[in-house]
């Protein structure tokens, strides 16, 4: 017997945040959420709620928990697409179609009853949380902090119900660049010069914050703007990065690109990798947690490629090419095993172009499914 449940005491909560955490126990490539940011998406002041209509459920198989599920109407995103899209997050399931499809059937239901026309996922609540579905390779690959994992059958769940492709976004694993660096360097530095441009380091993340942020956010609503899925960030989502900003990054990995009248036109921020810290603590933040964390924050094996992006005025100028010369830089001194890529749109020409002076790996692929509502049956 199969039942669903809205998500709405306490008890629930716990289980539905618990629930992925159980079904993926013992696997060395799934990095949970943390438990604590998870608890905030219950929260009536969560920084989403102001343009997010959202809804939770839990799937039971014989009273044993076998699934869960949120469904989210961003309202932002509606409005800038000219949309009436629901997403679908957090889709965690036993390998059954049966209880898939019921918690499907929930999403469908919820969002025909709020006017929409389409349900697509996996999305969250902005391009700054989990999105895309692994598919046909990278189960043995470890997901970076910032992306999901999922087990190869829940493909199968989702395409049996009905779901198609809409995008597909590709990762992968950066080495070194390839060529002579310090011909690099050089080039890079000519066309900064060329440009009137510099390259740019704040002394610490509390100047960073200070002098760069707030430019910093409204260059990435340029630079991404087009990008699919995006919302605007609302005040609330600053704070939130802001705040993510001084737990996680180190100063030395985020490096901007400025013209003479001191403007951000081109950006990159980088983050040490924290997926196997958070894998081996299941998410908890605990003082063991902290004492693995400070460790791999100072010397990290892996590099997270956190966000790229260059003025849309300005991708013509050599930018991308300082960057490079940057990127030279980087990896000369901090000496990673490798960078490790999120998720770059399959037709995004201009990031996947500065993906080829990288010798690297293509090691994930991932899939945004739609799914037309208004013929579905359930």
């Amino acid at each position: 017997m199969i039942e669903i449940q809205e998500v709405t005491t306490e008890k629930q909560r716990k289980a539905f945040i618990r629930f992925p955490i159980d079904l993926y126990a013992g696997n060395e490539y799934y990095t949970p959420a943390l438990t604590i940011d998870e608890k905030k998406i219950f929260k009536k002041n969560y920084v989403y709620n102001s343009t997010c209509d959202v809804v939770f459920y839990l799937a039971y198989k014989d009273g044993k928990p076998a699934g869960r599920i949120s469904g989210i109407i961003q309202r932002a995103a509606n409005e800038k697409w000219r949309q009436k899209r629901a997403r679908f997050t957090r889709f965690d399931c036993i390998d059954d179609q049966e209880v898939a499809n019921a918690l499907f059937d929930k999403i469908v239901s919820w969002a025909r009853s709020k006017g929409m026309t389409e349900a697509v996922g996996p999305l969250g609540y902005s391009d700054l949380e989990r999105e895309g579905l692994l598919i046909e390779f990278g189960f043995d690959q470890v997901a970076t902090y910032e992306e999901n994992y999922n087990y190869a059958y829940y493909q199968k769940l989702i395409e049996n119900y009905g779901f198609v492709k809409d995008v597909d976004w590709l990762e992968y694993k950066l080495y070194r660049l390839t060529g002579d660096m310090e011909k690099m360097i050089r080039l890079s530095n000519r066309m900064l010069e060329k440009y009137k441009l510099r390259l740019v380091q704040a002394k610490s993340i509390n100047e960073f914050i200070k002098k760069y942020v707030r430019e910093f956010f409204e260059v990435i609503d340029k630079t991404y703007d087009k990008i699919y899925g995006t919302v605007p960030f609302t005040e609330e989502m600053m704070q939130m990065m802001i705040e993510n900003f001084r737990m996680i990054a180190r100063v030395k990995d985020i490096i901007l690109v400025i013209d003479e009248n001191e403007r951000i036109v081109g950006f990159s921020i980088l983050f040490p990798s924290i997926a196997k810290v958070v894998n081996k603590h299941h998410g908890r933040i605990t003082l063991p947690f902290l004492i693995d964390f400070f460790k791999n924050k100072r010397r990290p094996e892996v590099i997270d490629l956190g966000l790229i992006g260059v003025l849309p005025e300005y991708e013509s100028k050599g930018v991308a090419t300082a960057m490079l010369g940057a990127f030279a830089a980087y990896l000369e001194r901090e000496k990673p095993v490798h960078l490790e890529t999120n998720l770059m749109l399959e037709d995004n020409k201009h990031i996947l172009n500065l993906m080829k002076h990288f010798e690297k790996d293509l090691n994930k692929k991932k899939r945004c499914y739609k799914l037309d509502i208004t013929s579905k049956q359930n």
